[in-house]
């Protein structure tokens, strides 16, 4: 009796996964949008975004997905290998080629634990990118910008990472600067943030899909063009795909703990996301 109780549990774990997967897809998506995964060093993209990636870069959706990370990861003096990984695992995860990863070297980003990088800087360097008619557009007019949504990290980075945190602070301060002498207008970009967790959370892998999925529900939501909250759950082939990002072509990152890392946290298998306020 004990033996076959442990032999259900497999299956009914395996029959959670494609229910919550399933469930999740009845929620909003962004379609047709020009969308900035804003990341701090190379491999928060499968670490931590792959469900976002591997749901919004599906064609059917009609998005434009690229990457934007500020520092190559160049503390143990990988930074040249690690930016070749970011490229492969972007493409692996989803994106439509390398021209759509961007990898800056840059001492005001550097990857440190005990850094946290300036938001204005990081403001100036995201309207340059995004933004570069800023100072000539008159107050009369609309904003402008060439995208359509950010999606970076909350205000506590997932893992509390200093870089992490400053990507939250820095995109805040570039949609003020967007808006200003503009009140009343709406902001033409979106910021979209990934959920923190507590350390028990995070490490229950789909275990933690009916506490996210209730959530969610009961969060406030918003539908039409930027619906919010965003949940992604992904499939069993999903989360292969997003442990392959990792394991064969983050390789230079593999050490013991991100091996649990992989197998165990639920940013590798769900994201969700919420609309940030902007003025």
């Amino acid at each position: 009796m004990n033996w076959t109780l442990w032999a259900s549990v497999p299956v009914l774990i395996f029959v959670l996964w494609l229910y919550t997967a399933q469930l999740s897809t009845s929620f909003p998506v962004l379609r047709g949008k020009r969308i900035i995964l804003l990341i701090a060093h190379p491999d928060d993209e499968a670490m931590f975004f792959a469900p976002t990636l591997l749901a919004l870069t599906r064609p059917e959706n009609g998005n434009h997905v690229r990457i934007l990370c500020l520092s190559s990861g160049n503390a143990d003096g990988l930074g040249e290998t690690r930016k070749k990984e970011l490229v492969k695992s972007g493409v692996q995860l989803g994106l439509r080629g390398e021209d759509d990863i961007l990898v800056l070297e840059d001492k005001n980003f550097p990857d440190s634990m005990t850094v946290t990088w300036h938001p204005r800087l990081i403001s100036n360097l995201l309207t340059t990118a995004f933004a570069p008619k800023m100072s000539t557009v008159s107050s009369k007019e609309a904003p402008q910008a060439t995208i359509d949504a950010i999606i970076t990290f909350d205000a506590e980075g997932v893992s509390s990472h200093p870089n992490h945190k400053s990507l939250y602070s820095g995109a805040h301060t570039f949609l003020k600067a967007l808006m200003h002498r503009h009140s009343g207008w709406e902001c033409p970009i979106k910021l979209y943030t990934l959920t923190s967790t507590n350390v028990l959370r995070k490490y229950l892998s789909l275990l933690d899909a009916p506490a996210t999925i209730i959530g969610a529900l009961v969060k406030r939501k918003e539908l039409g063009d930027y619906p919010t909250p965003l949940m992604f759950v992904g499939s069993p082939v999903g989360y292969r795909t997003a442990q392959k990002a990792m394991t064969t072509a983050h390789q230079s990152q593999m050490r013991w703990f991100r091996w649990g890392w992989i197998t165990f946290s639920r940013y590798m298998i769900m994201n969700d996301l919420k609309k940030e306020k902007t003025l």
